[in-house]
């Protein structure tokens, strides 16, 4: 979903999908969720190795990876529906750098860019505890 387009719908009091998705319907860009967690850095997915989950295609770099998903995909996929972190805190929606990622307590939380990421990294624990709470009323039930 484009920046634009998000902040349309937010002025008419529309809610995000529950997985930000780009024009392609995939999710975090293509790129596999299980790899931050396994190779400790973005791995772009594979068309061979596709999963759908809550209305969005994720892609994983190998078979492996895309099991591992299937079998608990909470485990692994973003949280905030893969919308950016800092801006969820804010009470608003905004894409993703997949660069901009930051596994936290055991859960992967993605940014709108690296300096947005520096932005969020100041406070990490406050605007995870707003985010939390603004999170259900920018998402579609």
């Amino acid at each position: 979903m484009n920046l634009f387009l998000i902040a349309g719908l937010l002025a008419f009091g529309l809610r995000a999908d529950e997985v930000n998705t780009n024009w392609r319907g995939l999710a975090i860009k293509g790129y596999d969720p299980v790899a931050y967690f396994t190779e400790g850095k973005p791995v772009e997915g594979d068309s061979d190795f596709e999963f759908e989950w809550r209305d969005a295609t994720w892609r994983f770099a190998s078979a492996a990876h895309r099991d591992r998903f299937a079998k608990d995909p909470e485990a692994y996929a973003p949280q905030y529906g893969g919308y950016c972190a800092w801006a969820v805190s804010q009470n608003k929606l905004a894409p993703i750098d997949p660069e901009a990622w930051r596994i936290v307590d055991g859960k992967l939380y993605l940014n709108y860019s690296p300096k947005v990421q520096r932005d969020w990294e100041q406070d990490i624990p406050g605007f995870i505890e707003l985010a939390d709470g603004y999170w259900p009323t920018l998402r579609k039930e």
